[in-house]
């Protein structure tokens, strides 16, 4: 790789760090291509990006982006996305598939997380399944009405007929 692309890479993962809420760093040595591709595909349909990239260059770019305290060794791919709870999910449940692919650490809303702490994360319902609970409790009143009202009716029927 020449001077001119690392010094690319390093920009491009800099700004993409700066902007994403979660950066995850993960061993995958032992992973086949396939596998990685199964990664990379579930990780774009939820807007999570997927890079491997030289510890060198990617610890360049966390400097960059402020992000601090991660040290990196051996060989590591990086997960990052805007939304925190997709990244540790997609990171989650390609782990529980692969098991060779150890989630090492990761930044998230500012902290520095370990595995259990992502795991954990990845675990928590996400936004549009917390507004399908709400909805559904807020919805509960008017349905168990609308129920009661039937058997009122049907009772009514069945006392008239």
């Amino acid at each position: 790789m020449t001077k001119s692309k690392k010094v690319e890479l390093v920009e491009q993962l800099t700004e993409s760090f700066k902007a994403s809420d979660a950066l995850i760093v993960c061993d995958f040595k032992g992973i086949n291509t396939k596998s990685l591709e199964v990664l990379r595909n579930s990780a774009r349909e939820k807007n999570v990006e997927v890079q491997v990239a030289k510890n060198t260059l990617a610890t360049i770019a966390m400097k960059n982006a402020q992000i601090e305290g991660i040290e990196l060794k051996d060989t590591n791919i990086f997960i990052w996305g805007e939304d925190q709870l997709d990244v540790t999910k997609v990171v989650a449940k390609f782990a529980e598939t692969n098991k060779v692919f150890q989630i090492r650490t990761g930044f998230i809303a500012g902290e520095i997380a370990d595995a259990a702490k992502i795991e954990a994360l990845s675990k928590l319902p996400s936004r549009d399944e917390l507004i399908g609970m709400l909805l559904q409790t807020w919805m509960a009143p008017v349905t168990n009405f609308t129920i009661g009202l039937d058997a009122l009716r049907a009772k009514k029927e069945e006392e008239s007929a």
